[in-house]
């Protein structure tokens, strides 16, 4: 093989890692729907480290760990499938002195996401249609089937900052409910980067629902992304807080 030949195959593998990275995100951390694409023969694995949740109403305290997952392929060049599972599952409650702690495994889920092109530089979209299938434990189950569709729409305003919104429409046994995440991204520093999040749910026959959340991501290399995130509840007077470390790899 030529030495021409050699360097032209460096520059294309260069070329080709730097269009890859700048199509592909990872959907992990936050509850926002990221608007990109896994690539035709790739599949991006998305894993909790775990998940906490913590929420404390003065007579009883409930802490919740779950290793979350969630596996990626593109099957269409704007189309991917998305498998997920909740995980295995870990849950301690004290009240009146008692400490009962159980595990547990959590539902499945299954989606398809569609790229929309919206012939903009700075303007992405996507659409998303899932169900969870209720196959978990109880106690570490939603004990119906939800389905749901979600749309994501993401503006680029500069190379530091962007901003999203993801609007979740579910039905689960008859009972509709709506999920807003407005979003903001933004570059820290050369592989750092971060994002905050309002989520706002409202359910039948349930008060309005509150959350704020945030988090940073850092890129080990165009494939390889640590996450940690943190977040509370806004929901009466209990306290109750949510946390999460991940790891996403591309293969």
């Amino acid at each position: 093989m030529t030495t021409l030949r050699i360097l032209g195959l460096i520059a294309l593998a260069s070329c080709s890692a730097q269009i890859f990275a700048a199509d592909f995100e990872f959907d992990r951390p936050g509850e926002g729907l990221g608007t990109g694409i896994t690539p035709v023969g790739k599949v991006a694995w998305e894993q909790g480290l775990p998940t906490v949740q913590y929420s404390d109403s003065g007579e009883q305290t409930i802490t919740r760990l779950n290793a979350d997952m969630l596996l990626r392929t593109g099957i269409a060049k704007d189309l991917e499938l998305r498998l997920g599972w909740d995980g295995p599952g870990w849950k301690q409650v004290k009240s009146n002195g008692q400490t009962d702690d159980e595990d547990g495994l959590g539902d499945i889920s299954i989606g398809l996401k569609k790229a929309i092109d919206l012939d903009d530089d700075k303007l992405s979209m996507a659409l998303l249609a899932e169900a969870i299938i209720a196959t978990g434990n109880a106690g570490f189950s939603n004990e119906e089937d939800i389905y749901s569709l979600s749309s994501a729409v993401s503006y680029q305003y500069n190379e530091l900052v962007s901003t999203a919104i993801t609007m979740r429409y579910e039905w689960q046994d008859s009972h509709w409910a709506v999920v807003a995440v407005p979003s903001l991204g933004y570059q820290i520093k050369d592989r750092w980067s971060g994002y905050s999040e309002l989520v706002y749910r409202k359910a039948e026959g349930v008060n309005n629902e509150y959350a704020l959340g945030t988090g940073v991501m850092y890129a080990l290399n165009d494939r390889v992304q640590l996450d940690a995130s943190v977040g509370v509840d806004l929901n009466g007077i209990d306290r109750s807080y949510f946390s999460g470390l991940g790891l996403s790899v591309l293969f």
